[in-house]
């Protein structure tokens, strides 16, 4: 059995009242003393019992974090963000990924329940059933999706401008034939980023050819291939928006074993600037976004809610920036 705070007041020779005030840095015990008892407990092991001291505050300064796929660079920068501000406040956060699942994200959503966890961040796989997140009374934010309902905080990706940009640079530098390799459909960004790709085709008076449009999964080897297989159809494309930096990867591996040049004869742009891209044999054009800033700012929206026991009802939209590199030409 562990260290007690009643071991320790008989070895201070006080009250483990005292001991208790001491440790948790309450009034009614002198800086000395207070000292003194925070010294002789390091001495002795002592661990204090979370479980315990939550069940007394009805808090367990623990948080959940749920995103969609560990894999995917874009998701551990915003989990490091959230990480790095939670520890600053003494908070402790679990990490679940659903794997794209909605059955899975269920069940991680009931398991952080189960552990009460004081306050839950998500990246949905789709907001169809997220909102009732709402119901259980549980400070709750969201990240990367957008709702429409007033009483949502959310921390969201504009994810229609940043496709338009990406999209019309591909054709104000030059390229004829576009194509588009997104995620799944069930994505919430990924359809707003085809939503934007094809809206911007048409307002340039270009048409839209769905041979050269493929949804299928975040995964550089499935882009490999859908890739492959579209630049074997009578009319290729001559340039690919990749709705996302590890689906651009793939692209990339398709399109140069074919034998095309990157930038002069095929462009690729992606989405999300992820550190791979910066790589000096990958320069990837793609939209950045501020990863990390994203997921300190999610906890600190969290933190309001679960400090002042109120819902927080802030939407913040994060414009993506172009970074242009080598996968595109350079603009005369």
């Amino acid at each position: 059995m562990g260290v007690t705070i009643v071991d320790i007041a008989k070895v201070v020779g006080v009250s483990y009242t005292t001991v208790s005030r001491a440790l948790n840095n309450k009034k009614g015990v002198s800086s000395e003393m207070r000292d003194k008892i925070v010294k002789i407990s390091a001495e002795m092991g002592y661990q204090p019992n979370t479980l315990a001291r939550g069940l007394v505050s009805n808090s367990s300064k623990t948080i959940g974090l749920i995103i969609p796929d560990i894999m995917n660079p874009f998701f551990p920068k915003i989990a490091r963000g959230v990480e790095d501000a939670a520890s600053e406040k003494g908070y402790t956060v679990f990490l679940s990924n659903s794997n794209w699942d909605v059955e899975k994200e269920k069940e991680c959503i009931n398991s952080l329940v189960s552990n009460r966890v004081d306050g839950i961040i998500i990246n949905p796989n789709s907001t169809g059933d997220l909102v009732k997140l709402r119901d259980l009374k549980m400070p709750v934010v969201y990240v990367n999706t957008k709702f429409t309902e007033k009483d949502v905080c959310f921390i969201n990706i504009d994810n229609v401008s940043g496709a338009k940009v990406a999209t019309q640079h591909l054709i104000d530098i030059g390229y004829k034939r576009i194509g588009f390799v997104g995620g799944t459909v069930k994505s919430y960004s990924n359809n707003k980023r085809l939503e934007s790709y094809i809206d911007t085709l048409e307002n340039n008076n270009i048409k839209v050819d769905r041979d050269i449009i493929v949804n299928s999964k975040f995964d550089t080897e499935v882009a490999y291939l859908e890739t492959k297989k579209m630049l074997k159809i009578e009319n290729p494309p001559d340039a690919i928006f990749a709705a996302n930096d590890i689906i651009a990867l793939g692209v990339m591996h398709a399109v140069s074993e074919q034998g095309l040049k990157i930038p002069e004869e095929f462009g690729i742009i992606g989405f999300d600037d992820i550190s791979e891209a910066k790589l000096p044999q990958i320069q990837l054009t793609t939209m950045s976004l501020p990863k990390y800033l994203m997921g300190k700012k999610a906890f600190e929206l969290l933190l309001e809610q679960m400090e002042n026991d109120s819902i927080n009802t802030a939407q913040y939209t994060i414009k993506p920036k172009l970074i242009e590199r080598n996968t595109t030409k350079k603009r005369k």
